[in-house]
C-alpha cells in the first residue's frame, strides 16, 4: 500500500508543471496571474509550465554581436555572448552561464533525468545542460530563446527571442 502511494505521488508531482519550483524560494516572486499578465503564452508554457520551443524557431539563435542574454521574467543577466556557440540544435546554446546566475535541477522523464535550469532569481525555466559542449567546459547549456532577451554592449537595439 505504501509503495502504490509514493507512486502515485511521484507520478502526480511529475506531471504537475512546476510543481518542484513551488517549494523553492526566489527573490523575485509573482502570482499565477501576475506572470500571466506579463508574458505571451509562448513565455508562459515555456518559462513557468517547464516547456519548449520549437527548434529553430528564436531569432536568438542568429545573434553574433556582443552583448548578454538576459531572462525576460526578472531582467537578470544570464549568458555573456563569448560563451555563445553554433551547437546545431536549434536553440541558443551557451558553454557556461554567468556567475550566480541559473540554478539548476533534476528533471526526471520516461527517457532519463536531464538536467533543468532556471533563472536562480525569478526561477523561470530556461532550458537543460548536458555533458556534450565544446570546451572549456564541456558543457552544452542549451536554452529556450523565448525566455530570454539579447541586451547588445554598445548602442545596439535589445533583441526579444
Amino acid at each position: 500500500m505504501y509503495r502504490r502511494a509514493f507512486l502515485t505521488a511521484g507520478a502526480m508531482a511529475a506531471l504537475l508543471p512546476g510543481a518542484a519550483r513551488a517549494a523553492e524560494a526566489f527573490e523575485v516572486t509573482r502570482s499565477r496571474k501576475e506572470w500571466r499578465a506579463m508574458l505571451t503564452d509562448a513565455e508562459y508554457r515555456v518559462m513557468r509550465d517547464e516547456g519548449t520551443e520549437r527548434a529553430f524557431s528564436s531569432p536568438l539563435n542568429a545573434i553574433t554581436d556582443k552583448g548578454t542574454y538576459h531572462c525576460k521574467g526578472c531582467d537578470q543577466a544570464l549568458y555573456p555572448s563569448d560563451t555563445k556557440f553554433k551547437s546545431g540544435t536549434g536553440w541558443p546554446s551557451f558553454w557556461a552561464p554567468l556567475e550566480d546566475a541559473v540554478g539548476t535541477k533534476p528533471d526526471p522523464g520516461l527517457f532519463g533525468t536531464r538536467t533543468e535550469v532556471h533563472c536562480d532569481r525569478c526561477g523561470s525555466h530556461m532550458g537543460h545542460v548536458f555533458q556534450d559542449g565544446p570546451e572549456p567546459t564541456g558543457q552544452r547549456w542549451c536554452m529556450n530563446g523565448v525566455a530570454m532577451y539579447f541586451a547588445p554592449s554598445a548602442g545596439g537595439a535589445k533583441v526579444v527571442g
